[in-house]
């Protein structure tokens, strides 16, 4: 019998620690989730949708990846390679003044995250659409690979995680 790879190993902590903030702590509703493996390409992705209590507009998907090149050097244990994932969060929230709030989110997403992120700000509207605004489909990609090293820290990123939805929150 093998070992849980770090993507397992990672996903399941993200997941216990998502579910006990839902749960135990009662700080998010968990919307959605999905732990899927794409074999046109032989990767893992693990999405998990939820929002903040006291701020449902801001709806948050943390996704974790592992491409097959991550698997296959940690399965065939292959020299001088340091398996991981890669972590991203899809923020959604809708504002009405795009030039002011889109500003003061990438304000704060470069307060919570510093550099150790990039991201972009997309705006759309469903046609026909009655009330003012646009949705704002922000993606921050985090630079760092994660391993199992990071596991101590996904409380401390998380609570990040919710400082932001909060701030952006406040934005809208």
């Amino acid at each position: 019998m093998s070992d849980p790879t770090v993507f397992e190993n990672l996903k399941v902590a993200f997941e216990n620690h998502i579910y006990d903030l839902d749960n135990l702590e009662q700080t998010v509703h968990i919307l959605h989730r999905k732990d899927q493996l794409d074999l046109a390409v032989m990767a893992r992705e693990f999405t998990i949708r939820f929002t903040r209590v006291g701020f449902p507009s801001v709806i948050v998907d943390l996704k974790l990846h592992s491409s097959l090149k991550e698997l296959a050097d940690e399965i065939l244990e292959i020299q001088d390679m340091d398996p991981g994932c890669t972590l991203t969060l899809l923020v959604r929230t809708f504002i009405r003044d795009v030039d002011k709030e889109c500003e003061e989110i990438a304000s704060i997403l470069r307060t919570v995250w510093e550099n150790d992120i990039s991201f972009t700000q997309t705006l759309s509207f469903r046609h026909e659409q009655t009330e003012p605004g646009f949705m704002n489909r922000i993606n921050i990609h985090f630079k760092p690979k994660l391993t199992e090293e990071h596991m101590g820290e996904i409380g401390e990123f998380l609570k990040s995680v919710l400082d932001m939805m909060e701030q952006i929150g406040e934005v809208s």
